[in-house]
């Protein structure tokens, strides 16, 4: 019998302002004629009501009226950069520690399937959880929510991050050596609260994780049981991946 421990670790990847340094959705508004959502749009205040998916779908409507099209959105997304040292942390962990790499985001499977393609790094990401999105033959993106849920009120209802990190650990035959976590957002909160002691959760400085951390811990008495990294760049959370494989 294998030694199920032996296996390496889940490495779990928020995508906006954690892969790519900046959020693919915030670009894509500035397509429009205007450089962004003019102020007048019917679209502004829909987020606070609706979500931001349905948000999303009516910017994709209305760059659609005004005739961007799907070649210049995917032009967008290949232009956007990498977060410094992401793309060694992803490819180093997987090819070097047998790590598996799984990315779990609010943004849309259009976009991240082909930014992954773009940089040649599909074939590291073991599976995408996002809301689906699609090409009409009109060239319009619509999207939908990944899920529907009302059971964790640190979540959107469209996406519960915790739920579907666990939900993917136990579906896996092998038990990983430990779970490394790598956000930035208030969405990245639920799933840290899932990590045990023996894992690493990896915040990214100055961004609105940081600032959820202690506010939750205050408000809610809630608190993240692994170890903290905070981070500005992939290559310091790769050098801590590398001293855990080191101290296994």
């Amino acid at each position: 019998m294998p030694d199920l421990a032996s296996s390496g670790p889940l490495l779990v990847f928020d995508f906006d302002c954690t892969i790519i340094h900046v959020d693919g959705d915030d670009e894509v508004q500035k397509l429009h004629p205007e450089g962004k959502i003019p102020e007048s749009s019917e679209l502004h205040g829909l987020y606070s009501t609706v979500g931001w998916t349905k948000f999303m779908a009516g910017v994709f409507k209305l760059l659609h009226e005004h005739k961007i099209t799907k070649e210049e959105i995917l032009k967008l997304m290949e232009s956007l950069e990498f977060t410094p040292g992401m793309e060694d942390l992803i490819r180093t962990s997987v090819e070097n520690y047998n790590a598996k790499v799984i990315i779990i985001s609010d943004s849309n499977s259009v976009f991240i399937n082909h930014i992954l393609q773009h940089k040649k790094m599909d074939h590291l990401v073991d599976v995408v959880y996002t809301n689906p999105a699609r090409w009409t033959d009109t060239g319009l993106l619509e999207i939908e929510p990944f899920h529907h849920q009302t059971h964790c009120d640190l979540s959107t209802q469209n996406l519960c991050k915790g739920t579907i990190l666990e939900d993917y650990i136990s579906s896996q035959s092998t038990k990983f050596s430990f779970v490394g976590y790598v956000g930035d957002g208030g969405n990245d909160f639920c799933p840290a609260l899932r990590l045990s002691e023996n894992d690493l959760m990896c915040v990214r400085e100055g961004y609105s994780l940081q600032k959820q951390i202690p506010k939750h811990k205050e408000t809610k008495g809630l608190e993240i049981k692994s170890e903290v990294q905070y981070w500005k760049s992939g290559h310091q959370i790769l050098a801590r991946i590398e001293e855990k494989i080191k101290e296994l």
